[in-house]
């Protein structure tokens, strides 16, 4: 955790509320960490969902990779794989984005 513990200490002298030291101290002090856990787990969260669909699903991404490989389709295991990269890549593009106006409107706050 980044957050000093110093400034924690004189927001409680100032009589801040729990709720305050959250969202002024904490929160922001920790935004770093919070955007950099969600650029990990994107790809994580994904390798989640496949997974789930490999074994119970009637349908999904998943399901057609390993419908593609049972009925020696090739092409059908590829395309779901690329789709997988390209919905990753926009979901990580997403979180970046999400970074940089976080950053521009911290900056300027």
């Amino acid at each position: 955790m980044r957050t000093d513990k110093e400034l924690i200490k004189m927001a409680r002298t100032f009589q801040a509320s729990k709720w305050q030291i959250l969202t002024k101290i904490v929160i922001p002090a920790n935004l770093s960490t919070f955007i950099n856990s969600l650029k990990v787990n994107i790809g994580l969260s994904l390798v989640g969902v496949i997974s789930g669909e490999f074994l119970v699903s009637k349908a999904g991404l998943g399901y057609l990779i390993v419908y593609g490989g049972q009925v020696f389709k090739l092409d059908l295991v590829m395309t779901s794989v690329i789709i997988l990269g390209i919905v990753a890549g926009l979901m990580y593009t997403a979180v970046l984005l999400l970074e940089k106006w976080i950053l521009h409107y911290k900056k300027f706050k």
